[in-house]
């Protein structure tokens, strides 16, 4: 989906999973510093949206999430996940319900795969499952803004700000009066500040709730069964997750940043040494300069000098080994 936002002054377009969305409006910083003091908007239009109705709505999305939502209170935003048979992280949805209908946005382009799990797992559920991407618009408002809410507009209010599900058609008119635009790189910067994982980028085809600390936000450790359930069971039970999140501050005298992907290794090792991690997101922040989030082999010392690919990192723990 691409956003008509994209006509704003100084609009650059983002590329890749975030492309049809603005990756910055001419002023990086100046974005982020204005969502940091709860001033502003992003455009998350891109991401998709999925919506469930009917009756038996949450007990049923209860029994196929990692999170206890059968009885979600009206306007409680909760997030949660939806693991494979061995416990790996296929999705992640945030959530909330307005009374009649389950609101959740997913990563862009995700809708369809997870739309088609849930239709093969309604059975004689009284529920119905649809996209709402083409008609309904993500938009982001930070923690602190005084920006008036349309009515009947569903929000998913949680300690970093709100999300609203709107009308997709109002997009422009609520851009002209939430304040200044901030790209998507500027809600990035913040992500990564605050530690909080996203599918697709801190996450490969293996990863489980635990490695990100994702246990207690989207994983409720007392529900009842789900798939993946029991290897989260296990690991939390009996054994520690194979890695870990770690936050990174980078060398800010290079001039490029590590991509993701980019490898990890223990700067005691040199340059040859083995590779014990990978970079996940790197940004620029306001104030931190250079810093990423990486996942790391769950063994590596809490104090180990770090090199993300050419550039020194130190690490600040996310997950405890």
């Amino acid at each position: 989906m691409k956003s008509p936002l994209l006509s704003l002054p100084g609009a650059v377009p983002a590329e890749g999973v975030d492309e049809g969305v603005a990756a910055h409006y001419g002023d990086l910083f100046r974005e982020q510093r204005a969502l940091a003091d709860g001033t502003g908007f992003v455009d998350l239009s891109h991401r998709g949206v999925v919506a469930v109705t009917g009756d038996d709505r949450l007990s049923w999305l209860h029994l196929l999430l990692t999170q206890h939502v059968s009885d979600l209170p009206t306007g409680e935003a909760t997030e949660a996940l939806i693991l494979s048979a061995n416990g790996h992280i296929e999705h992640a949805l945030y959530l909330v319900d307005d009374g009649t209908t389950v609101w959740a946005h997913v990563e862009p382009g995700s809708q369809e795969a997870l739309i088609a799990y849930l239709e093969s797992m309604k059975f004689f559920y009284r529920v119905e499952v649809a996209d709402r991407t083409a008609d309904t618009a993500v938009v982001h408002l930070p923690a602190g803004s005084i920006t008036e809410v349309p009515e009947g507009v569903a929000v998913r209010q949680t300690p970093y700000g709100r999300d609203l599900f709107l009308p997709r058609e109002e997009l422009e008119a609520f851009a002209d009066r939430a304040g200044p635009p901030a790209g998507i790189l500027a809600h990035e910067a913040l992500r990564v500040e605050q530690h909080r994982p996203r599918l697709g980028f801190e996450t490969d085809h293996r990863t489980i709730p635990h490695e990100l600390g994702w246990i207690g936000t989207a994983v409720h450790l007392q529900k009842g069964c789900y798939r993946g359930q029991e290897t989260v069971a296990r690991v939390h039970n009996l054994g520690k997750p194979p890695r870990r999140l770690v936050f990174l501050h980078l060398d800010g005298s290079e001039v490029h940043l590590p991509p993701n992907g980019a490898e990890v290794r223990l700067a005691d090792d040199g340059p040859d040494g083995r590779k014990i991690g990978f970079v996940t997101t790197s940004v620029r922040h306001h104030e931190l300069g250079p810093v990423a989030l990486a996942l790391v082999k769950r063994n590596v010392p809490v104090d180990a000098r770090l090199m993300a690919e050419e550039t020194a990192a130190a690490q600040e723990t996310v997950v405890e080994p």
